[in-house]
């Protein structure tokens, strides 16, 4: 069963200062939320998802 979804409104620097949280946290207990974030995140501020091959060669 998949868990009940809930919708938050932040601002942009809301948002940075949770992902800046998230950043002091272990890597393998926080990537997947923070991927989460970013992929929610970026249509809505004008970015697309990152193409696989610009994230490959950085």
């Amino acid at each position: 069963m998949t868990p009940p979804k809930i919708r938050l409104e932040l601002t942009i620097p809301e948002v940075n200062q949770i992902l800046e949280a998230l950043g002091r946290l272990p890597y393998a207990e926080v990537y997947e939320l923070i991927g989460g974030l970013q992929q929610q995140a970026q249509p809505q501020i004008g970015l697309g998802p990152v193409p696989a091959q610009a994230e490959a060669s950085a």
